[in-house]
């Protein structure tokens, strides 16, 4: 056992976005994200995300604001990973928070809008690598180990966006025997 390890998934949403889940994630969050920017900018001087957070120090609140918007679809992820996949091709990282995050866009240009959701996974047991999988368990099993028992486990191949975003050592305890003749 390597320890315990925490990972980060990125997930861009754009106007290419294929999946039916990312469509409605981007067109609710433009949406959103077009209401909002009336709101900051009443006077409409500006177009883009970028200009108005230089020139409204306020409109740093539209990450938040816009999230809203997606969140009844994060809550369609069940707690999971979107597009992580095991080895036998079943979401199985859970994840227990997420950062939305406005990359950019523009109310005058709907294609522009662009966003990342960053899933950030419960604790793992890191077990070990095989080539370029991990081998881990969901929660801490460190003391399951210890103790020998059977545990059930979990393999992923790294993708792009895929991170460690934290990690643990375990110190297993040193078991003394006494030799005795």
């Amino acid at each position: 056992m390597k320890g315990l390890i925490k990972l980060a998934y990125r997930k861009m949403i754009d106007v290419s976005s294929t999946s039916t889940w990312d469509k409605y994630v981007f067109e609710d969050t433009y949406r959103e994200y077009y209401m909002q920017a009336q709101q900051f900018d009443q006077k409409s001087k500006y177009s883009t995300f970028q200009d108005m957070v230089k020139h409204v120090p306020s409109a740093e609140q539209m990450h938040y604001l816009v999230s809203t918007a997606a969140i009844g679809y994060i809550r369609q992820l069940e707690g999971l990973f979107p597009e992580v996949l095991n080895v036998v091709g079943k979401r199985c990282v859970p994840f227990e928070s997420f950062r939305f995050e406005i990359l950019e866009s523009n109310i005058k240009n709907k294609e522009q809008h662009k966003v990342a959701i960053c899933f950030y996974s419960n604790v793992l047991t890191w077990i070990g690598a095989i080539d370029n999988q991990l081998l881990f368990a969901v929660g801490d099993q460190s003391e399951a180990i210890q103790k020998g028992q059977t545990i059930e486990t979990e393999m992923l191949t790294w993708r792009s966006n895929l991170t460690v975003h934290s990690f643990q050592q375990i110190i297993m305890p040193i078991v003394y025997q006494s030799f005795e003749n």
